[in-house]
């Protein structure tokens, strides 16, 4: 192996150990072998390159374009042209996977599930340190400066990880990094001529084949790695390095001083639905005579919908007022009661967010809180959570009538355009099915009225928190097509479709009503963790329904007393649905207790249905599409290639016999003859060298000095076919590329173009492979009379 190859492959490696540090930020951990495969074949593409070889700028420049190529094939297929050509739309798409990734960054715990956000975040991010490695390394011959990127890459995750085994990803990206040194130490030396080894001898006397400075190198390298992982561990008096922990780390707790910490409440709404003890979470006591069933503790609103993921809007906060606003939309006329509830939170749950029943009018918490108007939210701030925590809150029970939301106008134009968007990637079949099952409304209240109806009642649905509806753009179609799943699907589709009405909707996450306890408290347990649709009506504002199943309270306001209507009477369950007797408001009693443990239920979470790509495009689709994009690049550019890898071969170094000096004239006279036919001059084998450098240079309008060349190169030739003893020629490759350099500058641009990307000598690779067919036809015809037995030899 050549020492440029092993520099090659010892970046890639370096790479990829360095990203191994990001392992513990995401699952699962199927991303590093697609990263890997990616890797390897821009490390190909540039080793092709170079072998050539290009110029670097041009290396780089092909390297980067097909990085480009299989990130489009990977991640925006759908959005290329002819599935592999990146256009505005690809860009646009990446720009929008970004945002994506960068607010699941924010909003997950570790580790984070692999969004398509985040996958493009975590793949193409190594791609893009690899190519900066590779270029570094490997192009330029500049191994040290390119620990800075793997620094950066390992640094990122360093920065985000707080796991025990840090020091290992430490070792691992510092092992690949001494790699490369030691690699490019290596071919460096090489280039010297021959490496010797070190004094030290074997038991017999004879010298050991160990090589000293890659012994020395190691020697240093160890000693260094020893350095860092152990003089941290042996003076306690340095605190927070490198490897040291940031602390406790986050998770589910035992009870006894564990914490629950989620950064998304969809993730803790995830985990509480499916562990197998429904601990108590929160403890309300509620003044007067408020009613505790149909008590809803909100923790944070989505209301940012791009047909993938249901998140909230990226807004602003501020310092927590003393009294709350007027919910937005709240007319004076509306019916409403105060509500002052005490709330204390478990010892070990930790929630970023402040669950509180909606709309709140004032809190009274400890700690460093920051309020977001928008949502009427409270969210730590600092490291603030929930553990706990007892505070006050003062609310709102709204009790619009089903006369008010009905006679409610239309929303104004800023609320239409910000909650009523729908991406155009969403299937046709949701706004499809909502125009059908809301047929024959009179309003958006009777219409959402009737798609609460349609999941609740009518439609068939049932609860299940083991469907499997898929995930990603197609997750709502599936779900109604199947009729099957659980609150997230439910309200999620829900929004979805009051959407494309028109109605302006967001999802809200939080906690249904808990259960009622002898001392007048209300319990709210890990699975009443749930997730329900919020539309808007002016005059009104915010207004929950609840499309799932069997679970929550059905709003008094969506009740008819009129005989005979099909709005849903809280007091039956769902057509279809369990009526199995529930221990909570979320209980999951289909999945049992050792499946939940071995994660093998399906998650009641939003991470089940906004998560796209079902695992990811299979390795073997991955590797198609990276050789065909490969070919679609390589094809035309192949003439281009073969003539610069030819020039290379035929003006470079030779052997100084007179053999060699021979092969080489000849080789750069043909080289100069290919050259002057790129340009436009067809060779003439009749013609004697000289005679054929007078025309080259006639037909050619080549200067004196060009020409002066030509004719060198043509004596040289002369002296190789005729002279009893030739004598060889200096700067013959060098008069070649006067030539060359002479016929660009008589030209015009489009013929200097065509001589660089359609080179007409190019042919000759058409003519090499038919000679090369017609003599295989030979061999074989020639082989064909000792393959036939002698018997029929005879006969």
């Amino acid at each position: 192996m050549s020492g440029r190859a092993r520099l090659a492959l010892s970046a890639a490696a370096a790479t990829l150990m360095a990203s191994c540090a990001l392992l513990p930020l995401v699952s699962p951990m199927t991303w590093l072998f697609q990263a890997a495969f990616l890797v390897a074949v821009q490390t190909g593409v540039g080793a092709a390159a170079r072998r050539v070889p290009l110029a670097r700028p041009l290396t780089v420049a092909a390297q980067a374009l097909v990085t480009l190529l299989m990130l489009t094939v990977v991640f925006a297929r759908s959005h290329a042209i002819a599935d592999v050509i990146p256009g505005p739309d690809t860009f646009r798409y990446f720009g929008d996977l970004l945002q994506q990734g960068s607010d699941d960054v924010s909003r997950y715990a570790i580790p984070a599930p692999l969004t398509p956000g985040i996958r493009l975040m975590v793949i193409g991010g190594v791609l893009v340190v690899g190519l900066v490695v590779d270029t570094l390394a490997v192009t330029f011959r500049s191994a040290a400066p390119a620990g800075l990127p793997l620094l950066a890459l390992y640094s990122v995750a360093a920065g985000l990880s707080d796991g025990p085994s840090d020091w290992l990803w430490f070792v691992v990206a510092a092992a690949g990094y001494l790699m490369l040194l030691l690699a490019e130490g290596r071919d460096r030396l090489s280039q010297w001529g021959r490496v010797f080894g070190g004094a030290a001898r074997t038991p017999g006397g004879q010298e050991g084949g160990a090589v000293a400075p890659v012994r020395t190198g190691r020697r240093i390298g160890f000693a260094v790695l020893s350095v860092a992982l152990f003089v941290p561990f042996a003076m306690p008096s340095i605190q927070g390095g490198l490897l040291e922990d940031a602390g406790a780390g986050v998770g589910v707790g035992d009870g006894n001083g564990g914490t629950i910490s989620a950064v998304n409440p969809l993730v803790s709404l995830r985990d509480s639905l499916n562990v197998d003890e429904d601990r108590q979470v929160l403890s309300v006591r509620t003044s007067g005579n408020a009613d505790v069933s149909d008590l809803y503790l909100r923790i944070v609103s989505l209301d940012d919908f791009d047909g993938t993921t249901w998140k909230p809007a990226q807004r602003h906060i501020t310092g927590v007022p003393s009294t709350f606003p007027t919910p937005a939309g709240l007319g004076g006329d509306v019916r409403r009661t105060t509500v002052k509830s005490t709330i204390s939170a478990a010892g070990w749950y930790a929630q970023d967010w402040l669950p509180m029943p909606y709309p709140p009018s004032g809190v009274k918490v400890a700690g460093t809180w920051r309020y977001e108007p928008v949502g009427m939210t409270l969210v730590g701030d600092h490291g603030q959570n929930t553990r706990g925590e007892t505070y006050q809150v003062t609310s709102l029970d709204v009790q619009p009538t089903a006369e008010q939301l009905a006679a409610a106008p239309e929303a104004s134009a800023a609320m239409k355009k910000e909650y009523t968007q729908v991406p155009s990637s969403l299937p046709s079949v949701v706004a499809r099915t909502a125009k059908e099952v809301t047929a024959g409304s009179a309003n958006h209240y009777e219409e959402a009225v009737k798609l609460q109806d349609y999941f609740a009642v009518t439609g068939g649905f049932q609860y299940d928190t083991q469907v499997q509806v898929g995930r990603g753009e197609g997750a709502i179609a599936n779900f109604l097509k199947q009729k099957r799943g659980f609150c997230v699907h439910f309200s999620f589709a829900m929004a979805a479709m009051a959407r494309t009405l028109g109605i302006p909707a967001r999802v809200s996450v939080g906690f249904a009503p808990g259960t009622p306890q002898a001392d007048g408290t209300v319990s709210v347990g890990l699975k009443d963790a749930h997730a329900w649709p919020e539309l808007y009506f002016e005059g009104v504002g915010w207004t929950r329904f609840e499309p799932t199943p069997t679970r929550g309270t059905t709003p008094s306001y969506t009740v008819s007393d009129t005989p005979g209507s099909s709005v849903p009477n809280e007091t039956l369950p769902s057509k279809g649905a369990s009526t199995a007797p529930s221990a909570s408001a979320s209980q999951s009693e289909s999945c049992p207790a050792q499946l939940r443990r071995q994660e093998a239920c399906a998650s009641e979470s939003a991470a089940a249905a906004v998560r796209s790509g079902d695992g990811g495009t299979p390795w073997w689709q991955l590797a198609l599409w990276a050789l065909g994009g490969l070919a679609v690049v390589a094809a035309p550019l192949s003439p281009m290639l073969y003539r610069q890898r030819a020039r290379a071969s035929r003006l470079g170094a030779h052997d100084r016999s007179p053999a060699g000096v021979a092969a080489h004239t000849l080789a750069v006279w043909l080289e100069l003859t290919d050259t002057a036919w790129d340009f436009g001059i067809a060779p003439d084998e009749s013609q004697t060298p000289r005679k054929a450098a007078a025309r080259i240079v006639v037909l050619g309008s080549l200067d004196p000095a060009a020409g002066a060349s030509v004719h060198r190169v043509a004596d040289a030739v002369e002296q190789v076919l005729y002279a009893p003893r030739p004598r060889p020629t200096a700067g013959l490759a060098d008069d070649v590329r006067r030539v060359t350099a002479a016929f660009n500058g008589t030209v015009g641009l489009p013929a200097r173009l065509r001589a660089l990307f359609a080179p007409r000598s190019a042919v000759r690779v058409v003519w090499a492979a038919s000679a090369g067919w017609t003599r295989l036809r030979e061999r074989v015809a020639a082989a064909r009379p000792s393959l036939r037995k002698p018997s029929e030899q005879r006969g």
